[in-house]
């Protein structure tokens, strides 16, 4: 079975989403309906919802969301990590509806202006309660980011956290540093895996698996197929290609594989990585 490790929900006219005026043709209400009819055609059984903004009561919205479709087996939301209260919050998280489907942390760093805001002492103990929860931080961080994300994680005992679209490299330049070099540091910390997602926007209009395919070899040298997991990134991706598109190109660029690696890349390691059979995370 394949699981999508990585998609989004939103709704424009709900809930302000000013990221959007940059970007027009995502400027309107994507449904978890949508979503689930665009997995079904394309064989995805099971799927993980990631927050979009630094905003608590889209969390709480996510796990009600998640509750009603088992086909939403995990979601990733947020909680401001400099607060003195994550633990707290990740509890009233958890007893909320559909709060057993809560199955990691993420927080929009890329837009944060501070390289080193990871590195940040609150920070740092907010990353430990999300550790303490047993839950996995997803890691969105530009190149420039990358090397507080090692310091971080590393500073972090138990920490198990997931680098979102291989770290953004700038796919247009080809394979270079400090990026190379930097999400193979990350790898090396033994408690990070790496989502092949988002890298068709990376590329940008005209990509090709040509293309992207040198970064995804990179990742698989420095993270294994066993700390590798799919996302599509709907509904970002459609900027540049539709759902099954991402899907396809998926498969294409893993078909060095053998049958098993693929399966773990396409489905297992997300289900072991989030816990989504058993509750409990594994890097």
């Amino acid at each position: 079975m394949t699981v999508d490790g990585h998609f989004h929900v939103w709704d424009p006219t709900k809930r302000d989403h000013a990221w959007l005026t940059a970007v027009p043709e995502l400027d309107r209400r994507f449904s978890i309906e949508e979503f689930c009819e665009l997995a079904e055609t394309n064989g995805v059984g099971r799927a993980v919802l990631v927050q979009v903004l630094n905003d608590l009561e889209e969390t709480y919205e996510f796990l009600a969301l998640a509750a009603d479709r088992p086909i939403v087996a995990g979601v990733v939301g947020w909680v401001d990590l400099a607060a003195p209260d994550v633990a707290e919050v990740l509890d009233r998280l958890r007893h909320a509806p559909g709060g057993e489907r809560l199955v990691g942390i993420r927080h929009l760093v890329q837009g944060e202006p501070d390289p080193s805001y990871l590195e940040r002492q609150a920070v740092l103990e907010g990353l430990r309660a999300v550790a303490e929860a047993g839950l996995v931080f997803d890691l969105l961080v530009l190149p420039a980011q990358l090397e507080a994300a090692v310091r971080a994680v590393r500073a972090t005992d138990g920490l198990v956290a997931v680098l979102d679209h291989g770290g953004k490299p700038t796919i247009a330049a080809g394979v270079g540093e400090p990026w190379a070099s930097l999400v193979a540091d990350l790898a090396g910390t033994g408690r990070v895996a790496c989502k092949i997602s988002g890298l068709v926007t990376e590329a940008g209009p005209g990509w090709t698996q040509e293309a992207i395919g040198p970064f995804v070899d990179h990742l698989l040298e420095s993270f294994g197929p066993e700390r590798l997991v799919f996302g599509s990134d709907w509904p970002v991706c459609t900027v540049v290609a539709d759902y099954g598109e991402v899907v396809e190109l998926a498969g294409a660029l893993l078909a060095q594989l053998t049958p098993g690696e693929r399966l773990a890349v396409l489905g297992g390691n997300a289900q072991r990585l989030y816990g989504l059979e058993s509750g409990a995370t594994e890097p």
